[in-house]
């Protein structure tokens, strides 16, 4: 059964803690193998929730075709029965039409829209969530045919039919830019064997399979392209349709679309591991964690609703006590108003469609928020702390210099580098290692072990071999007398069997967005941090050519994490962007952990709040705005549907409002207030 995350009446999630999760797989398989496309009430097809009992939460069902006749005809009826009736009553004057007669043509106009609105207040009811918003526009009808006003009662259900009918219109193309995540990857792929094509399930295919993809194909899993070149559309992976053109031998990812030629790719991950499945996964809890805007809303209902039934019954029958000519008609029908005014809809439907539309404005950026608590922090954000190799820079190295002791031989002090430094996974070694080219198998290597924020210690031929960073080197006690300390290079130091042999400067290049993110960052007003386990004085060169405030470098985890630390022990929100496995702790302990997708680690993508899916630095001020813009419409909501309400309540209580006002006051303002969360899914986000 597939992992659900549990959540308290807070809001904070109960299990799968950032700490547990920043080395665990994201359980992307399970998530993906108990979803079913017919199940419209899975944690994932949820569109929305809008209820006032935490236990009973009614959803917008989007199980039809939002272009379906079926779905308006109930409203199509009752419009136009109610508009015979009319003209009927109003216009000809029929003699007939009264008493029975009457009632029995405004309860047919009724009945389509109002009984589905009474078997949900029942069901409600039956479940212990009496004063559902179903109950309150039922009892206010119903109330409204008890006292003879017909036409009210029905244009009042009408109107609210209507209302429900576009909120959940609107949600459905809320979740059109996820709901596209989740359907497009292929199900069957084409295996290569023995020459022959196969069609075989995707979740049966295992690692090393060669695949067959044809023009306009969608690839499945994660693997290395095997034909010489080839290009792809990378939308589903990174929200953009710029094509890219991939040689042999590099990594091809589940999502991307072959575009121009037959190809074949050999897979390197299985169907539930690829990078797709794990973003998938993302979207798919995203909803689950809610704001603190959105449970406050929820509690308030909780409260608030009950309450508007005791002030409506006080209208009702306290002016009795108070009133010479009391009307027990003209007062019930005051207080059926007041019913009819005081529902909830408008916030507790805009506020959920105004953070899904955030996260949809984010995923069609190429920017994935695991849930709408994040944008509320990334809009609030006050200091931006970004590691530099694979964020600021392009984590691509290329070597610039090798000095070798004249005691030793360079063609076999690079052999021995690029032997130990095949084991690594750090751009470093992948720098080494295209400079070395193919590695002479003279040498053998017995052992080797990372060293987290220094380098690598290996055992090649029997002897000690040191690859790392100045700290590396203090750390065991070689002297390194030719290691140039004012170097605006990332220096590699090698030392064999105690004694410093070489150095290897080695220099990345700052992402070509990166000064213009670095620009829109201050524009906004946030602080900016490097924290790099890179040499200070390239750490500090790098931080004065794009006008980063504070920068440090020789940091290792730990130290990163401590940095972070001290910023927020001021009391101020930190986000923080990292790519590497050793970024995943001060991720997780930052307000907003920032993974870059593209070349991140597994384990800092998993320990993230925000992924931005293409590795670009632009993205992060972008991932500011549509909080801040998320934000905006929010509190623009709450404070139009409060204020109106309010007014028309006060009008209704002392009788200067009608159902016609109620009707504004309820389905209008809902629909003006979904109308305004809608635009953020219009919005066309620059920077």
């Amino acid at each position: 059964m597939a992992h659900q995350h549990q959540y308290d009446n807070e809001g904070n999630q109960l299990c799968c803690l950032k700490e547990q999760k920043i080395y665990r797989d994201a359980g992307a398989a399970d998530l993906l193998k108990n979803t079913s496309n017919d199940d419209c009430c899975s944690h994932e097809s949820k569109a929305h929730e809008h209820a006032t009992h935490e236990d009973d939460e009614h959803e917008h069902s989007h199980d039809f075709s939002i272009h379906s006749f079926k779905v308006w005809l109930p409203i199509i009826i009752s419009a136009f029965i109610l508009l015979l009736t009319l003209v009927l009553e109003k216009y000809f004057q029929l003699p007939w039409m009264q008493g029975w007669i009457r009632f029995c043509f405004y309860a047919l106009a009724f009945l389509p829209v109002g009984l589905p609105v009474l078997k949900e207040a029942f069901f409600s009811i039956k479940k212990g969530a009496i004063f559902s918003e179903f109950f309150l526009m039922s009892i206010a009808t119903l109330g409204a045919f008890s006292i003879g006003e017909y036409p009210e009662a029905v244009a009042v259900m009408l109107f609210y039919a209507i209302g429900e009918l576009f909120q959940t219109l609107a949600v459905a193309r809320a979740k059109n830019n996820i709901q596209s995540l989740l359907d497009q990857r292929p199900d069957e792929v084409q295996v290569v064997k023995n020459e022959a094509i196969e069609i075989v399930h995707a979740a049966e295919v295992p690692i090393g399979a060669i695949l067959q993809l044809k023009p306009g194909e969608q690839l499945a899993l994660d693997g290395i392209l095997v034909s010489e070149m080839a290009s792809f559309n990378t939308a589903a992976l990174t929200g953009e349709s710029v094509p890219q053109t991939i040689s042999k031998g590099e990594p091809v990812l589940a999502g991307m679309i072959n575009l121009n030629q037959l190809v074949q790719v050999q897979t390197t991950a299985l169907y539930a591991d690829s990078k797709l499945s794990k973003i998938l996964a993302l979207v798919q809890d995203a909803s689950a964690q809610k704001a603190p805007t959105e449970l406050f809303i929820r509690k308030f209902a909780k409260i608030y609703t009950p309450i508007v039934v005791v002030l409506a019954l006080a209208i009702c029958f306290l002016p009795y006590f108070f009133v010479a000519e009391y009307q027990f008609q003209q007062w019930l029908y005051r207080a059926l108003v007041f019913l009819v005014i005081s529902c909830p809809c408008a916030l507790v439907i805009s506020i959920p469609l105004g953070y899904f539309g955030g996260i949809g404005a984010g995923s069609r950026h190429g920017i994935l928020f695991k849930g709408s608590h994040f944008l509320d922090l990334i809009a609030k954000v006050q200091n931006v702390v970004m590691d530099k190799t694979g964020t600021i820079t392009e984590g691509v190295f290329k070597v610039q210099e090798v000095w070798v002791h004249q005691d030793w031989n360079k063609k076999s002090i690079l052999n021995k580098v690029a032997l130990a430094e095949s084991k690594s996974s750090h751009p470093v070694a992948s720098a080494v290692l295209e400079f070395v080219g193919a590695i002479d198998n003279i040498d053998k290597l017995e052992s080797v072990e990372e060293i987290p924020g220094h380098g690598l210690k290996a055992t090649i031929n029997g002897q000690e071999v040191l690859v790392g960073n100045a700290k590396l080197m203090e750390l065991f006690k070689i002297e390194n007398q030719y290691y140039p300390q004012n170097s605006l290079h990332t220096l590699l130091a090698v030392a064999i069997d105690k004694k410093f042999v070489a150095c290897i400067s080695i220099a990345d290049q700052i992402k070509p967005e990166t000064p213009q993110a670095i620009q829109s960052l201050k524009s906004l007003g946030v602080k900016l941090w490097m924290l790099s386990g890179d040499k200070n004085t390239v750490v500090q060169n790098v931080a004065q050519k794009l006008g980063i405030d504070q920068a440090f470098g020789d940091l290792l985890p730990a130290d990163k994490v401590e940095k972070v630390k001290s910023i927020k022990a001021k009391n101020e929100t930190v986000a923080f962007v990292g790519d590497g496995l050793n970024d995943a702790p001060v991720v997780a302990l930052s307000d907003v952990g920032i993974a870059m997708g593209g070349l991140g680690s597994d384990a800092t993508i998993e320990s993230a709040d925000i992924v931005i899916q293409d590795d670009k630095t632009i993205k992060i001020p972008l991932a500011i705005k549509i909080g801040r813009a998320t934000q905006n419409i929010v509190w623009q909501n709450i404070i139009f549907a409060f204020a109106v309400k309010i007014l028309v309540l006060i009008l209704g209580a002392g009788g200067f409002a009608t159902m016609w006002e109620a009707v504004f006051a309820d389905v209008g303002v809902a629909l003006l207030a979904i109308l305004n969360a809608m635009r953020i899914q219009r919005k066309n986000f620059t920077v």
